[in-house]
């Protein structure tokens, strides 16, 4: 029978049997059985556990919530002020240069009117493509891209967007074209229609945010030309802001919109797009989070923002 070496190692035998030599001597003929049972240690060893770094404080607003109304991105900067000036400055001297270099006021007022009229197209050209196309990463456009597409969640924010903030991509734009223009052209027909097209472009902003308000709050002179169609009215740009979210997209007087919605013009292009490069419209997608307007009660502190 085996006998156990060490009750430590309960399956180490000792086989022994007893045979006598020629001196009489027993002798002791031994084997020895070993085995080890499955345990632990044959088991491979689990995966180290990796660190878990500590969660992130967010520093920023992310894009997905509501800003703020004492928000910082909705102040002006000095460099926002300087661009306005430098846009407004150039569109004086083109209206300047049309005045003062004119013989007549017919041929400059005609000019301005069609300026006034194409700024309107522009707008909703200009409108309907960031809204549908591109995203923050897109270059050049990234930023007007982001204001646009998360202005049909949070519209009440360009009210709440000082002038300059509001104003100053689209002076710096027009600082750039029209101040060539300025410096090299003496036709006062020419300067009639870019400075009035130019004008109503960097202003379109505020056309829009005017749009936007009340009218109790907005200035009785902004309110009767909303009225008389000069300028886009309230009731007619909130239907931008229902779904299907495809219409109205332009902004200066909105003349244009009911020619373009009627004539489904953009909804043309989009098919063109999409069949020519496989690009699809946001609008052609069902409304959601993104497009939803959300309402924040804004506290006491929040309304007090004053915009310069």
């Amino acid at each position: 029978m085996p006998t156990l070496l060490h009750p430590k190692y309960p399956y180490l035998g000792l086989g022994c049997h007893f045979r006598r030599n020629t001196c009489g001597l027993p002798r002791i003929a031994a084997r020895v059985y070993c085995s080890t049972p499955s345990t632990a240690l044959d088991e491979p060893p689990p995966p180290p556990r990796l660190p878990t770094s500590p969660p992130l404080v967010a520093t920023t607003r992310r894009a997905s919530s509501a800003p703020l109304l004492d928000d910082p991105s909705l102040r002006s900067t000095w460099s926002h002020r300087a661009w306005v000036a430098a846009g407004c400055t150039s569109v004086l001297v083109s209206l300047a240069k049309s005045a003062i270099e004119s013989h007549t006021w017919f041929e400059p007022l005609v000019a301005g009117l069609i300026g006034y009229v194409l700024a309107d197209l522009g707008s909703g050209v200009y409108h309907w493509a960031i809204d549908n196309y591109g995203d923050a990463s897109s270059p050049v456009f990234g930023s007007q891209i982001e204001a646009f597409q998360g202005h049909h969640k949070w519209p009440w924010t360009i009210t709440k967007r000082q002038f300059a903030n509001n104003l100053y991509a689209l002076a710096r734009a027009v600082s750039f074209v029209v101040l060539p223009i300025d410096l090299g052209v003496n036709d006062p027909v020419v300067h009639g229609f870019v400075g009035v097209c130019s004008g109503c472009i960097m202003f379109s902003q505020q056309f829009h945010a005017w749009a936007h308000g009340t009218k109790s709050r907005l200035p009785p002179l902004v309110v009767a030309l909303q009225d008389a169609g000069v300028l886009v009215s309230r009731a007619h740009h909130a239907a931008h802001h229902r779904p299907p979210y495809n219409n109205n997209y332009c902004i200066v007087s909105g003349a244009w919109n009911k020619f373009l919605d009627r004539n489904k013009v953009f909804e043309t292009l989009e098919m063109v797009l999409f069949f020519r490069f496989g690009v699809r419209p946001r609008s052609w997608s069902e409304p959601n989070s993104e497009w939803t307007e959300q309402v924040d009660n804004p506290t006491p502190l929040q309304v007090t923002l004053t915009q310069t």
